[in-house]
């Protein structure tokens, strides 16, 4: 009987394949499926882990006007995250605190709704709808799950990369040529997998985020203004195929391409603020 050229999958492989299919969830508000293997309640708990330590040693703004403004913010957004992605966002313990540090530009939010702004972003944002923009982006993330898939994507490609080792190390040929190939491999996934599924993560981000500012009652136009005044602030930048970023003349595209959306829930929370204040 002649040999069968066709090799049989591994059970190894063949539960790593089962594994990895079972575990596709689907991103709310886009429908995107997504590698899933840590649940919302594990997710939340390293999020509140992980705020409480960032918060530890942190200088808190805790009265005045930016606080102020910083927590309206986060309730209107996060009032807005109930209403348009109820799932996972009913289940989150939102908080959001104002960090002391001009230095830094930045603001952040962890799964859970628990989220932070530095006061170096404000002078950046400059106002209200603005800083909702940024704020809708960060809890964006946390209602995508773009950090459980982050962290899944990893186990996935490190359980393949074992894998193929294993095979490459049954080819007891030339392991200098497997060593090489291992390599490539690790490389392939950095900059074919990680980093377009980061910018992916961050188009998705601006795009869930640009729909929470909106329906939270902020006009989404304040988004095109902002990444214009992020990026006069920028440095150099790698180029957009190695960066984990998109650049922001593709973020502002995309954005304008996602307003008329972002309109609509603007009027209806227009609308709504109307009937209450009538």
């Amino acid at each position: 009987m002649a040999r069968s050229l066709v090799r049989r999958p591994s059970p190894r492989a063949l539960f790593l394949v089962a594994a990895l299919a079972a575990a596709c969830a689907t991103v709310p508000g886009t429908g995107r499926r997504q590698l899933k293997l840590i649940p919302l309640d594990q997710e939340m708990a390293l999020g509140r882990e992980a705020y409480a330590e960032a918060l530890s040693e942190a200088p808190l703004v805790t009265s005045g006007p930016d606080y102020e403004m910083v927590q309206r913010v986060g309730e209107r957004v996060a009032r807005a995250a109930r209403i348009l992605y109820p799932d996972p966002a009913r289940r989150f313990d939102w908080e959001i605190n104002l960090i002391d540090d001009p230095e830094v530009v930045n603001a952040w939010a962890l799964p859970g709704g628990k989220a932070a702004v530095y006061t170096g972003l404000l002078p950046v944002t400059q106002d209200e709808a603005s800083l909702a923009v940024v704020v809708g982006h960060e809890v964006a993330h946390a209602i995508a799950h773009h950090g459980a898939e982050r962290m899944s994507q990893e186990i996935g490609l490190n359980s393949g990369l074992t894998v193929a080792g294993l095979i490459l190390q049954a080819k007891k040929d030339d392991p200098k040529e497997a060593q090489m190939i291992m390599a490539a491999l690790g490389a392939g996934t950095t900059v074919g997998i990680l980093l377009p599924y980061s910018r992916l993560h961050e188009s998705e981000a601006d795009e869930l985020g640009l729909y929470l500012a909106a329906r939270a009652g902020y006009d989404p136009h304040a988004a095109i203004g902002l990444w214009q005044r992020m990026a006069a602030t920028g440095g150099a930048r790698p180029p957009q195929f190695l960066s984990t970023h998109p650049s922001e003349e593709t973020r502002i595209k995309r954005l304008r391409r996602a307003m008329p959306k972002a309109m609509r829930y603007y009027r209806q929370a227009q609308r709504e603020a109307a009937q209450q204040g009538g």
